[in-house]
């Protein structure tokens, strides 16, 4: 067991409304945590809190009545330079379900 490679991400947390993703991401050319951490900073619709040396994250108790998508535990995958893992949250309830509604219609509207 020496040779093998976790990379693990645990959240407990009891909540009614809030949907939850351990993402692993794989892209054709490597990239690195700081340029994966800019694109989401600069990502409409997404807030990225992702400071380890702090232990800031996003977490599914927090992100409760928001409508962004919350992004943290950025960091390059362990076993593919073309990897990035992260973790994602939101309010299932507000931007799965009302906020995503209301987003379709401006932009069926603005095409028409």
């Amino acid at each position: 067991l020496a040779n093998l490679k976790v990379s693990a991400t645990c959240v407990r947390v009891p909540v009614l409304t809030t949907h939850s993703l351990a993402v692993h991401a794989i892209f054709e050319k490597e990239v690195s945590r700081s340029v994966a951490q800019e694109v989401l900073r600069n990502a409409a619709g997404v807030e990225l809190v992702d400071d380890p040396e702090t232990y800031k994250f996003p977490t599914p108790a927090e992100v409760v009545g928001t409508d962004p998508t919350w992004v943290g535990r950025v960091r390059r995958s362990l076993d593919d330079p073309n990897a990035i893992e992260l973790f994602v949250c939101g309010d299932n309830l507000r931007k799965g379900a009302a906020l995503n509604t209301a987003q379709i219609a401006e932009l069926v509207a603005a095409e028409f």
